[in-house]
């Protein structure tokens, strides 16, 4: 596969090199050194999606914050469609690194800090999206296909175990003391810490892959945030951990750049639990139904059993997270 670089005149010239680190688009680095991106935006993505991506980065940009930019085609587009009726786009290069897992507190305290000064930024843009995803976090939803799925596949050879699982999961949900609030600002809505880039120095430089954003509760993007931060195991284990000295750096880092009513720091560790307890139902369905989530072979020989381990360790992940309240909530304080 080559990226059509005649759609971007400016860029020519420049040797181009795949890279492995797009887990959705195909991304190649233009340039040695790179000044650029060529992005094939995967069929989930609408290609208006980057006319979201333009407006909210222009604003970043006018409040000082570093960022991807979309660059423009010859012609003045945002994207670039081929004869199989692909989407193309580049982006500007942002030199740094990326870090898969967050090893430290000082990590993540400059990972807290860097979302606060982003959602802070976009606090005053009225902006009306031309793409979203509706739904994503809607965890009434996620939970109804969960007992669904439960339902629909007894007679499937996991049914056993994931119905016991399922049954849990549900009562913990019916339980959940939280408050879903409605969608307010701009959220980025996927911050892994892949998603953040870092200078040799470790400081927090960006965010990345901005695709996702919409709006969602702001107890939804951080709650999502922290399940991965803080648990150094990662999604394929069924002894997870919660990092509280993580949490708790991560936390005066974005509170630090973005201050928050009282009420609203304190609902954000219920949060977390909600997202846990929203992917393990996610992942538990789809152990019966074998057709959403991939699954690597050397972690569990199908993917419904991949799965199984997956719901097994975010419902655990769950309950720590609701063990340690008291402190999360102190930390938020």
């Amino acid at each position: 596969m080559s990226p059509p670089i005649a759609a971007w005149p400016h860029l020519g010239g420049r040797a181009i090199r795949a890279l492995d680190d797009g887990l959705i688009n195909d991304t190649f680095a233009v340039g040695d050194p790179p000044v650029a991106v060529i992005q094939r935006m995967h069929p989930a993505f609408a290609p208006v999606v980057n006319e979201d991506i333009d407006a909210i980065t222009a604003h970043l940009a006018a409040r000082g914050l570093l960022t991807p930019r979309v660059l423009r085609t010859g012609t003045g587009g945002l994207w670039h469609t081929d004869d199989e009726g692909r989407a193309w786009r580049a982006l500007s290069w942002v030199p740094g690194r990326t870090i898969h897992r967050v090893e430290s507190a000082a990590v993540a305290g400059e990972a807290g800090a860097m979302v606060g000064r982003w959602h802070a930024a976009l606090e005053d843009l009225d902006h009306e999206f031309a793409f979203s995803r509706p739904g994503a976090h809607d965890t009434e939803r996620h939970m109804a296909s969960l007992r669904a799925a439960i339902d629909e596949h007894r007679g499937h050879r996991l049914a056993d175990p994931v119905g016991r699982l399922g049954e849990r999961i549900l009562e913990d949900w019916a339980a959940w003391d939280g408050t879903i609030r409605d969608p307010g600002g701009i959220t980025h809505g996927d911050l892994k810490i892949s998603n953040l880039r870092f200078d040799d120095d470790g400081r927090a430089l960006c965010l990345l892959d901005l695709d996702t954003m919409g709006r969602l509760p702001l107890d939804a993007e951080l709650g999502d945030a922290w399940r991965s931060w803080c648990n150094p195991e990662g999604e394929d284990t069924t002894a997870p951990r919660f990092r509280l000295d993580v949490f708790e750096a991560s936390a005066r880092g974005y509170l630090s750049e973005r201050a928050l009513p009282a009420d609203v720091r304190q609902a954000l560790p219920a949060g977390i639990r909600r997202i846990c307890l929203e992917l393990a139902a996610r992942f538990a369905a789809d152990a019966v139904r074998e057709s959403y989530f991939g699954w690597d072979p050397s972690v569990a020989p199908t993917r419904g059993d991949h799965n199984l381990l997956r719901a097994t360790g975010q419902h655990r992940l769950a309950g720590l997270v609701h063990a340690h309240h008291e402190r999360l909530v102190a930390a938020l304080s």
